[in-house]
């Protein structure tokens, strides 16, 4: 595999260091990925031939659902009455449309029950009263966290999607592991907000890794650059 495929996004810096250690930190270009793709295959490809001992890979969340085929059409969601009132309760943010549109809580709906929604919901109020962020989705849980609305800027045919959380990360990221020779690997929901390891193939030091890729190296547009590695500089 020609090494023009690994890169640093504009805007991103190659060497990210942490408590007095310096990584390189560089993305990986592959062809858009669908529920057609083994996710598998997609790695062994396009990861595995840059990838040494010690490395970390990681991936972005949004690559791996819609290889598990959660790439959801927006116009095959049809929003209920719960769905069109909660999402006008949701302030928008620089990250993305999160649930503030009908059609993405209707999702929300579907992933984690109505009662739980409407129960974070009203946590989510009762945090606005007492000026806390993120009553909601704690309440709510990773699942409607990770949904993601359409965007004018994702690569098509995705800006015309709601995309949901991935299932099973952990176990995900397991078997990916052993697959690459147990190189560790992490799925991870990043944006320019924050980052949010959703599953890993091992016992990592969270702290350490979100600090790592606070700077988002995948990118938050349409860099086709949905997985990394991180590798350690002596």
């Amino acid at each position: 595999m020609a090494d023009f495929e690994l890169c640093v996004n504009p805007g991103k810096n190659e060497i990210v260091g942490f408590d007095g250690d310096n990584y390189s930190c560089r993305a990986i270009k592959t062809r858009v990925v669908t529920e057609k793709d083994s996710l598998t295959e997609i790695i062994m490809e396009y990861a595995k031939p840059h990838l040494k001992k010690g490395d970390v890979l990681f991936l972005s969340e949004k690559m791996v659902a819609c290889a598990q085929g959660r790439a959801i059409p927006l116009s095959s969601i049809k929003p209920g009455l719960f769905a069109r009132i909660l999402s006008g309760f949701v302030t928008k943010s620089k990250a993305g449309i999160g649930l503030s549109m009908p059609e993405t809580m209707q999702c929300a709906i579907g992933e984690c029950g109505c009662f739980r929604i409407l129960l974070a919901s009203a946590f989510g109020m009762l945090g606005k009263i007492f000026r806390q962020k993120g009553w909601f989705y704690h309440v709510a849980g990773y699942r409607a966290a990770c949904i993601d609305g359409p965007c004018d800027y994702t690569i098509p045919p995705y800006n015309r999607c709601v995309i949901l959380a991935p299932l099973a990360p952990d176990r995900v990221a397991l078997n990916l592991s052993k697959r690459l020779n147990n190189v560790a690997v992490m799925i991870v929901d990043a944006n320019d907000l924050g980052v949010r390891i959703l599953g890993c193939s091992g016992p990592i030091d969270r702290r350490r890794m979100s600090n790592l890729l606070r700077q988002n190296p995948l990118g938050q547009s349409a860099e086709s650059t949905p997985m990394g590695i991180l590798r350690a500089i002596s």
